[in-house]
C-alpha cells in the first residue's frame, strides 16, 4: 500500500455534561478519540489546535462545536486523513419551583380571614434570586375559598431558568 492511498478515518467524541441551574457558570472540557480506522495510526499522528471547551451559565443547551480543522495529521506516511467529530454538549437544566399560598381556618368572627405566607419549594431559587407575591385571597364568611396570589420576579431572576408552578391553599371559615 502507498502513502497515497492509505486513508484514516478518525472519530473523536466531544465530552458532555449536565448540570442543574444555580447560577454559576458550568464547562465541560475535552474530547475522546473513540475510534481509528487503521491500526497503524494513533492519536499521536495527530494534533489538537482548538478550544475543547465549552461554557455556559444560563439554562440551556450548549454546543462545544469543535471543527475537523481543529485536527492536523503529522504522519507524513498517511496522506488522506479524516477526522469525523461527534457532538457533545453542556445542558444547563431549569430548576423546577412550585409556588404555595398558606392556608388558614377559624371561626367565623366578621372579620376577613388571610394569610399572606408564600413558600417557594422543590428546587427553590437560586440564592439571591426569586420573586415577589401578592396575596388576593380572603374569606369571611362561613365557607372556603381558594388563597389566590400572582407573583413577579426579581429583576435579577431570568425567567428561563426556572420552571415555575402554582399552588394555592386553602380558607375556610367555620
Amino acid at each position: 500500500v502507498t502513502a497515497a492511498t492509505d486513508e484514516v478515518v478518525v472519530a473523536i467524541k466531544e465530552n458532555a455534561g449536565t448540570a442543574k441551574y444555580d447560577g454559576t457558570e458550568k464547562t465541560v472540557t475535552g474530547y475522546t478519540v473513540t475510534n481509528i480506522s487503521n491500526k497503524l495510526y494513533a492519536e499521536k499522528d495527530f494534533t489538537f489546535n482548538g478550544k475543547a471547551e465549552v461554557k455556559g451559565t444560563d439554562a440551556g443547551t450548549y454546543d462545544m462545536a469543535l471543527k475537523a480543522s481543529d485536527f492536523t495529521n503529522r504522519n507524513a506516511n498517511f496522506s488522506k486523513v479524516t477526522f469525523v467529530i461527534e457532538d457533545g454538549q453542556l445542558v444547563i437544566e431549569k430548576r423546577k419551583v412550585t409556588l404555595t399560598s398558606g392556608s388558614g381556618e377559624k371561626v367565623y368572627d366578621g372579620t376577613a380571614l388571610t394569610n399572606g405566607t408564600v413558600t417557594a419549594g422543590g428546587d427553590g431559587f437560586v440564592k439571591g434570586e426569586g420573586a415577589t407575591y401578592d396575596v388576593t385571597g380572603t374569606q369571611t364568611n362561613v365557607g372556603k375559598s381558594k388563597n389566590t396570589f400572582s407573583y413577579k420576579l426579581k429583576d435579577n431572576t431570568k425567567a428561563e431558568n426556572y420552571t415555575i408552578t402554582t399552588s394555592e391553599g386553602t380558607l375556610e371559615v367555620t
